[in-house]
Formats: structure tokens, C-alpha cells, sequence
């Protein structure tokens, strides 16, 4: 029906050479109008198509105008393109020819490329990037390790500045000084761990002297010490070693500490300087008295009578030495319990003089030569004879200028107090009173009565003492006191 009706209409169809071509039969709009034709009536056919045919062709010229307003620009563009496209193409085929034709060399680029920069193979360039990239992902922990050494510099400033009370800042600093070997011990081959532990110990060296300066302080306390000891231990532990083939037991820090406490007291004494240069000149006075004296330049004034200067200065200078010994010793005691306790009576060997007395026994070859690679003393067992060479020799030179007799038995009293203070830790040098009298005697005068009289005074004043220590042990056992407590002072005498 439809090719019939298809048919019927060719008569009518534009035929000039400008119209567009017929529609065909099998265009699906051609068959889908016509088979709309065979359903319409034929009033509808002679007046309403005629006028939907032209609203269509109205509306659709409405559309393309609008179409054609709106895509001008791009339409124009097209065209342009399209007219370059004869010249475009072929370039695009030769370029892809060359692009073919380059493939296999790219193939082998990328072979090359990948067996040079394998991860199965060394390559310099990638251990760069690798170094690089570890680097990159350990940033932040470098830059805690490089301020390592400054945080330990601060430590030890703060705990410089706080004496021996920081001992926050003194454990913040050990603690930061063992991470830091902890990491030297890890990476011996490390550049950079090498230049840290090099700071480090330069750093911890200033802090061992910040340390050894607080055990030269003026009023140093058991605690401090202690405490003092205990970080040098960490922070120097050379120190602490016992000495190969040496007897004692606390290692160089013993040596370290009586050095230091004997600088004190030696600095301590210096205080009394002033008190010294007028005792210098009393014994000037009294040396150059007694040459004219020997001589025979006798006068009326020319008998020595001071000595007021020198037993100023003696009387303080006992007192000071006296005190400080004690407290060394005591610490020293106190810090190396172990020594201490190894430390006996014997081993404080002091340098008596000889008295002319015989001994009961006569001692062997064995006893009196010592083998020079034996065991070395403790250092306990010979400083209280270095303190006692320094008192002696202070009152060997002052002490004949006091001829004041209740003056000198009052410094001699006081030197048995001191004897005694150290007699208490194993140190009694009571006996070297002898070697003062015999010695004070030989400067003074050199006649026999002199010298009885000179040997008679210290006796009095060792008598003096024992009965006075044996009233005070009466009175504090509770025995009694007068009659009982000089009966006990004589029987210990006589004894």
C-alpha cells in the first residue's frame, strides 16, 4: 500500500536540479509518514495536512535559524578544520610511520633502562636516591640526634648553676650522655655519631670538672659528697677502677677526693695570711735574739718575750686543722664504706720519730723490706700522715716562739684534742708530741736543762689530759665523780 502511495506522489516532487534528492522508500520517516497518509481522512488530507505541513516547516525553520545563531562560531571552526584536514592527515600518517618506525629503539631504551636501574643490581644513582629518600623519612629523628649535644650542654650549664642541688639536671645529663654511647656503641662507623660522641665527651668533661670543683667547695656536706661521688661514678667511671696490683678498694675516686678536701683546708689555712706574716716576724725576731745571744751580744733587751702573734695564729690554725681533718676523714669513711672497713689501725702508719727506746723484739729482714711490687696502701692509710707532716711542721716553726708556759700547754692541750678528734677514726698522733718538744728545744736552746724542761711540759700537759679524759669517762659511766674519777685517771696512768 505504502510503495503504491509512494508511487502516486513521485509526479509531484521537486524536479529542479537545485532541490535536495527525493526521499527513498526505505528511509524509516518516508514509511512512517506515509502510512500516517493511508489513516487520514480525505477532508483532513485536502485541508488540515496542508496546514500542519506548513506549522512543521515553520517551526523547524524557527529551529535551524536559531541552530545556525547559536553555532556560528563553532560551525565557521569546523569548516576551517575541515578544510586543513587534507593537509592534517597526511602529516598524522607520516608521523605514525616515524612512530613505528622508532618503536624498536624505544624497546631497547626501556630494556636498558630497566636491567641498569634494577633493584637486583647495584647502582650508584639509586643508592643516591635510596640514602636520599631514608633520609627524608628519618628527618625528624636526625634532628633530635643533632641536638643531642646541645641539650646535654644546657644540662650541665643548669646543673652548674645550681650546685650540687640540681640533681634533676644532673640526671638529665648522665641520662642523655648514656643514650649517646648507647647510640655511639650501635653505629661505630657513623660520621655523625662519631662527631656527637666527640661533643658529647668534651661536654662531659666539663661537667667532671664542674664536679670536682663542688668537692673543693668551702662547706661541702656528707650528702653532697655523696652525691657528688655517685655522679662522677657515672660520669668519669676510669675513675672507679681499683688499680691493677693496688690494695684498695675505692679505685682513683678516693685518691681524687682527699686531693681535693686537702686543697680546701689548705685554702682554708691560706685565710689566715695576715695572721701568718706577724708570726714570720716574731720569728724573725726571736732567730735573730737568739744569734746575738749565742754570740755573747748580751743586753738588757735583748730577751725574747713575745709570742703573742704566733699563738694567735697556732691557736687558729689547730682549731681550723682540727676541724677539717675530722670532717675529711669521716666523709672519706662515710663515701668508701668498703675502704673503711679494710682500713685498720695498722694501715695509718704516722711518722713517729725514734725515741731511743729498744723494741723487744728485734724486726726481721721480712717485715721491714717491703716488696716494690707488692700491693699499693690505701690512699686512707697514708693522708692522715700527710695532715699530721703539715700541722708538725706548722708548729715545729711557730710554737718556740711562745714561751708563755700556760700559752704553750694550752696549744699543746689543744694539738691532744686534735690528736684525740683523729684518734677516733684510727689516726692518733698523740705521741708525736715528742718529736715537737724535742725539735722546739733544739731551736731554742741547746742546753741539757732546757731541754728536760721542754720534755717535761709536754709530759704534764699528756698527764693533764689522760686525767682529764679519765674524769670525763667517769663521769659518763655513770662511776662517780672527785675522789673515784682522779683514782681511775692515776690507775690508768700507772698502767
Amino acid at each position: 500500500m505504502a510503495d503504491s502511495l509512494y508511487e502516486l506522489l513521485v509526479p509531484y516532487f521537486d524536479q529542479s536540479p537545485s532541490s535536495r534528492p527525493f526521499p527513498a522508500l526505505s528511509d524509516p520517516t518516508t514509511n512512517k509518514y506515509l502510512d500516517r497518509l493511508q489513516t487520514l481522512s480525505l477532508p483532513s488530507l485536502t485541508s488540515q495536512e496542508p496546514q500542519s505541513l506548513a506549522q512543521s516547516l515553520h517551526s523547524t525553520l524557527l529551529s535551524i535559524q536559531s541552530l545556525s545563531s547559536r553555532s556560528n562560531a563553532a560551525v565557521i571552526a569546523t569548516s576551517d578544520h575541515f578544510a586543513s584536514l587534507q593537509e592534517t592527515l597526511p602529516l598524522l600518517a607520516e608521523e605514525a610511520n616515524n612512530l613505528q618506525d622508532e618503536i624498536p629503539s624505544l624497546d631497547e631504551s626501556a630494556v636498558t633502562f630497566s636491567t641498569t636501574y634494577s633493584r637486583s643490581t647495584e647502582n650508584e644513582v639509586l643508592d643516591r636516591r635510596k640514602r636520599a629518600l631514608l633520609m627524608e623519612r628519618n628527618a625528624d629523628r636526625l634532628t633530635d640526634i643533632l641536638d643531642l649535644p646541645n641539650l646535654l650542654a644546657s644540662a650541665i650549664s643548669s646543673a652548674a648553676a645550681q650546685g650540687t642541688s640540681g640533681t634533676t639536671s644532673y640526671a638529665t645529663a648522665l641520662d642523655l650522655y648514656s643514650h649517646i654511647k648507647r647510640l655511639h656503641l650501635l653505629y661505630l662507623d657513623s660520621p655523625l655519631i662519631k662527631s656527637i660522641y666527640a661533643q658529647t665527651e668534651s661536654a662531659m668533661q666539663d661537667l667532671t670538672s664542674h664536679l670536682i670543683s663542688f668537692l673543693r667547695g668551702q662547706n661541702l656536706k656528707l650528702a653532697a659528697g655523696m652525691r657528688t661521688v655517685g655522679w662522677l661514678r657515672r660520669v668519669a667511671p676510669e675513675l672507679d677502677v681499683t688499680r691493677t696490683g693496688s690494695g684498695n678498694q675505692e679505685g682513683l675516686l678516693g685518691y681524687l677526693f682527699l686531693i681535693c678536701r686537702l686543697s680546701t683546708l689548705v685554702t682554708t689555712l691560706s685565710a689566715l695570711e695576715p695572721l701568718r706574716q706577724l708570726a714570720d716576724q716574731e720569728t724573725e725576731t726571736r732567730l735573730r735574739k737568739s744569734t746575738s745571744s749565742t754570740r755573747g751580744e748580751t743586753s738588757s733587751g735583748s730577751a725574747w718575750h713575745g709570742g703573742q702573734q704566733s699563738e694567735r695564729y697556732l691557736k687558729r690554725y689547730i682549731e681550723i686543722f682540727r676541724e677539717q681533718s675530722f670532717a675529711i676523714v669521716s666523709m672519706y669513711k662515710s663515701i668508701f664504706p668498703s675502704t673503711a672497713d679494710t682500713t685498720t689501725a695498722e694501715d695509718l702508719k704516722l711518722p713517729f720519730k725514734p725515741m731511743g727506746l729498744q723494741s723487744t723484739q728485734a724486726p726481721s729482714k721480712q717485715t721491714t723490706c717491703q716488696d716494690i711490687s707488692g700491693a699499693s696502701p690505701s690512699a686512707l692509710a697514708t693522708f692522715p700522715s700527710h695532715l699530721t707532716d703539715l700541722l708538725f711542721d706548722t708548729l715545729k716553726e711557730y710554737l718556740p716562739n711562745v714561751l708563755d708556759k700556760t700559752s704553750k700547754e694550752s696549744l699543746l692541750t689543744q694539738v691532744l684534742y686534735c690528736a684525740g678528734s683523729l684518734g677516733r677514726l684510727g689516726g692518733d698522733f698523740s705521741l708525736m708530741l715528742t718529736m715537737l718538744s724535742s725539735g722546739a728545744s733544739d731551736e731554742t736552746d741547746d742546753s741539757v736543762e732546757n731541754d728536760d724542761t721542754e720534755n717535761e711540759e709536754w709530759v704534764d700537759v699528756m698527764k693533764k689530759h689522760r686525767e682529764l679524759a679519765g674524769r670525763l669517762e667517769a663521769l659518763a659511766s655513770g662511776v662517780g665523780a672527785g675522789k673515784g674519777a682522779d683514782r681511775g685517771g692515776s690507775l690508768r696512768l700507772k698502767s
